[in-house]
């Protein structure tokens, strides 16, 4: 059996050839998951409410990557036509991404406890 045409199939998910990379995730895309958990937030909503975890110089190609990896989405902010200016995007995490996050805080856990003597 070839394994690199294999697919296979989770509920909910997306679909994935078996000899993919496994998701991977960095530090600042997880602190960006755990303040997406609850709902929605603008960009700079996400740089304040990180308290200096992430910098306001990149949050925004994070959140475009984690757009790309399927992690977060995003829409843009209804304004009235009268209102000047670029609508703000909002950003919500995917439940791919809070998957990716779970499994991400469980391998951590795992890894951090201490080895038996």
């Amino acid at each position: 059996m070839s394994t690199n045409s294999q697919t296979t199939s989770i509920p909910n998910s997306r679909r994935f050839r078996s000899d993919d990379a496994p998701p991977r995730l960095s530090g600042k895309e997880a602190v960006v998951l755990e303040l997406l958990h609850d709902g929605e937030q603008y960009g700079l909503e996400i740089v304040r409410l990180s308290e200096g975890r992430l910098k306001r110089g990149t949050v925004y190609t994070t959140l475009n990557r984690m757009q790309q990896k399927g992690y977060v989405q995003s829409r843009s902010e209804e304004k009235p036509a009268h209102v000047p200016g670029i609508p703000r995007r909002l950003f919500r995490a995917t439940p791919y991404g809070l998957r990716v996050l779970a499994a991400h805080e469980l391998a951590t856990k795992f890894l951090l406890q201490e080895a038996p003597a």
